[in-house]
């Protein structure tokens, strides 16, 4: 079954539809790219799904060791390469409130969003440069 159904509407925008939920996401090409840049563009979410990854991957690992990260949140930044044009490097800061984790309880969380699916899943060129911060 497919995932998704992606519509061109036109004018460098892109409608995508979740064919299990119905929920969409909008893309707008970028406006160093020619584009509007009133959504995210594709390049954003590939940058922006490995912040959602890992955070979705360390819940999973959290709930499977009694471990509370609720309130965790991620800030991710994209850096583009010109030729060919292409993501070079994600850079995913995740901040988790201060729990006072064990050092087992952290290696649990970092490893777990580290080895996630999409982090393993960028080609080995992309540089992720991840950062955990417990405050």
């Amino acid at each position: 079954m497919a995932t998704s159904k992606v519509l061109y509407p036109g004018q460098l925008r892109t409608e995508a539809t979740h064919i299990a939920s119905g929920s969409k996401i909008i893309t707008d090409a970028p406006i160093d790219n020619h584009g509007k840049g009133e959504a995210f563009s594709p390049t954003d979410l590939l940058a922006t799904s490995l912040a959602n990854c890992m955070l979705t991957v360390m819940g999973i690992a959290a709930n499977t060791h009694n471990i509370n990260m609720d309130g965790a949140s991620a800030e991710v930044t994209k850096v583009m390469a010109a030729n060919p044009r292409r993501v070079s490097e994600v850079h995913v800061a995740i901040t988790i409130p201060a729990k006072n984790y064990t050092d087992k309880e952290k290696s649990i969380l970092e490893h777990a969003g580290r080895t996630c699916p999409v982090a393993q899943s960028l080609h080995p060129a992309i540089i992720q440069n991840i950062t955990f911060i417990y405050q």
